[in-house]
């Protein structure tokens, strides 16, 4: 099954837009969560508490290496990755935000390599216990969601697993955001992405406690569907 984007707001994302937007935001946890900073603890245990459900898999990740995608000042790396693995590789398109990584984190000696690119132009170069995606993924078009996606599915170790928590659209043409330049999605066009990246549900799971006003945030983690491989073997 394949997701064939032909949706005119994709159209409307603008790498450049999204860099200029978030160049002036400053690198702080407030700053990384659009002045909502307050619920930073909130997100930070439901991620942990998902994380450890990962574990508990009947084939776990392991818990050398981990990946944080738009990772920006590194909030994630540090209240919740740094916690479970020996290394983490931060990827950040800001270079103000990639930069202040290692003196927010601090813990030195788990911060493996910074990479200052955008995910639509990131290919990684090792592999992957567990690579983190949150509220990034909107800032991608379809195919370069697609792409990026599948990317990191190749990337991932022996039980490795894509974790992707996001903001949901209650709309399903999705909520485009013209100051950020990004666009929330219906869960059901993220699934259908995800099944065109190759990728199956793993586990999902709800994100509780946020302010009613916010959007509906899910946990998903992701393994390589090993029928897309085979048939794309087979056709290859």
């Amino acid at each position: 099954m394949s997701f064939d984007d032909t949706k005119d707001t994709q159209e409307n994302i603008n790498y450049l837009d999204a860099i200029t937007y978030w160049t002036h935001i400053p690198p702080t946890v407030d700053g990384m969560l659009g002045g909502f900073g307050f619920i930073s603890s909130v997100d930070i245990q439901g991620s942990e508490q998902f994380l450890k459900t990962l574990f508990q898999l009947k084939k776990p990740p392991g818990k050398d290496r981990a990946l944080d995608c738009g990772a920006g000042i590194g909030r994630v790396t540090k209240h919740v990755l740094s916690r479970f693995f020996a290394k983490v590789d931060l990827v950040e398109p800001i270079e103000s935000f990639i930069k202040e990584a290692p003196n927010y984190i601090k813990n030195s000696e788990k911060v493996g390599e910074l990479f200052n690119v955008g995910l639509q132009d990131f290919k990684p170069c090792t592999s992957y216990d567990v690579v983190w995606c949150q509220w990034v993924l909107a800032h991608l078009t379809n195919p370069d969601l697609i792409s990026f996606l599948r990317t990191c599915g190749k990337s991932l170790k022996p039980n490795g697993v894509i974790v992707v928590k996001e903001n949901l659209s209650s709309c399903e043409e999705g909520d485009m955001d013209k100051n950020d330049s990004s666009r929330t999605r219906h869960e059901n066009e993220l699934k259908k992405i995800f099944i065109s990246a190759g990728l199956k549900i793993t586990k999902e799971a709800v994100q509780k406690k946020f302010p009613k006003e916010l959007y509906r945030v899910k946990m998903y983690a992701l393994r390589p569907d090993s029928s897309y491989v085979m048939n794309e073997i087979n056709s290859s």
